[in-house]
């Protein structure tokens, strides 16, 4: 009696910095799309052909909406990071979190320096701004070091299933759309916005993966397997059967050797 106590304690204080990383990311998945406002707000941009950051670039007109909402987020996958790295099993997984945590603060830095015009509807204004598209790039850095980390740990481990089994294809639908948006960087503008906010709906999958995923706490070191669901259960039965079945079957032919 005394060691299941003794267990359970701090079973209970492990998940409890887990199911604050599952609010907080799931909080997070939703904000990081905020763009879909545009849809609402007159912003003045054709989102065929505009980056979201042009929704809070210099004189945008409703820059400290979308700004706001994308500081907010920084900070909600900053603080579900660092929540799910403490819970972490594994040096792999902490380092995952902690790339985690460089997107929110590399966002924080891209809102903090936006771009200086709305390239998209201003004639002249480049489309490459420095400051701006070296945040930006960092946050894609870190995001898919944090995507290639956490899916490396949960395959290894088997845990979060949600992660080990969907968090390759989402990591590979974002880095496609990710290149899809370049063009303007290279001088080939056009339908790069439909890409990038592809890209930010399969980020915001990311992180809801991320939080379904921290509902259920990683297996420390060492811990006996999780009990057999009822089909895992019922496959091994059925092995079980087949292989007692191949032992009779040998049995009998052996003893019908000897009789012969």
């Amino acid at each position: 009696m005394t060691e299941t106590t003794t267990h359970s304690r701090p079973e209970r204080r492990a998940r409890e910095p887990l199911r604050t990383a599952a609010a907080l990311l799931a909080a997070a998945a939703l904000v990081y799309n905020a763009w879909v406002l545009e849809a609402v707000v007159p912003t003045g941009l054709e989102p065929r052909h505009a980056y979201v950051s042009e929704l809070y670039a210099v004189g945008s007109p409703y820059r400290w909406l979308f700004g706001g909402l994308e500081l907010v987020c920084a900070a909600l996958i900053v603080t579900g990071a660092v929540a799910g790295g403490t819970a972490a099993a594994d040096r792999v997984g902490r380092a995952g979190w902690w790339a985690l945590t460089g997107v929110g603060l590399c966002s924080t830095a891209d809102v903090l320096m936006p771009m200086a015009c709305a390239p998209s509807v201003q004639p002249g204004c480049r489309a490459v701004h420095p400051a701006h598209t070296v945040t930006s790039a960092l946050v894609h850095c870190c995001l898919f070091a944090c995507m290639t980390l956490l899916v490396y740990a949960a395959r290894r481990r088997g845990e979060p299933r949600s992660v080990a089994r969907w968090g390759p294809l989402v990591g590979a639908g974002a880095l496609v759309s990710s290149l899809c948006t370049v063009g303007p960087l290279l001088g080939y503008g056009g339908w790069h916005g439909v890409a990038q906010r592809c890209h930010l709906l399969l980020v915001g999958a990311w992180l809801a993966l991320l939080a379904h995923g921290a509902r259920t706490p990683y297996p420390p070191p060492g811990a006996p397997a999780p009990p057999p669901t009822a089909r895992r259960t019922a496959r091994g039965l059925f092995r079980g059967a087949r292989d007692v079945h191949e032992v009779h079957d040998v049995h009998d032919i052996r003893d019908g050797r000897q009789t012969g």
